[in-house]
């Protein structure tokens, strides 16, 4: 599975040089895995329904080229492995477009869902085996 958000880079994205600060490439990945997980039917609602949440327990991130004030970060979120009590997720993030698109950063997560309030980590749906290609 995979979706695709936009995010402008903000001037509190920004360090006072205007490129963007390692952090807010962070907030534009939690966002991208947050777009996945409610395409994946673990919205916001339903999971405070059922008490059941992924959490990140593992994130690496490579810095490729300087995102700036201003520009749009087209982020890509794909499902790539999926386990017995674990998935892997993995991100590109790129500026520009056509000719001038590049690479700003790319991102790989490993995430548990957790049960509420015992904290204990629960299997990953069947049905998410599917969504991998």
């Amino acid at each position: 599975m995979k979706i695709e958000i936009t995010e402008r880079v903000m001037f509190y994205d920004t360090d006072c040089g205007g490129v963007v600060s390692n952090i807010a490439y962070l907030r534009f990945v939690e966002k991208a895995r947050s777009a996945l997980f409610e395409a994946m039917g673990m919205d916001l609602a339903s999971m405070t329904e059922a008490g059941l949440f992924p959490a990140v327990v593992r994130t690496e991130v490579d810095y490729l080229f300087p995102a700036r004030l201003g520009d749009e970060v087209r982020v890509e979120a794909t499902l790539d492995t999926v386990e017995k009590v674990r998935v892997g997720c993995r991100f590109s993030l790129a500026v520009g477009e056509g000719e001038a698109r590049r690479n700003a950063a790319t991102a790989l997560q490993t995430i548990v869902l957790v049960q509420l309030p015992s904290g204990r980590p629960k299997r990953i749906p069947p049905e998410w085996f599917s969504l991998v290609k």
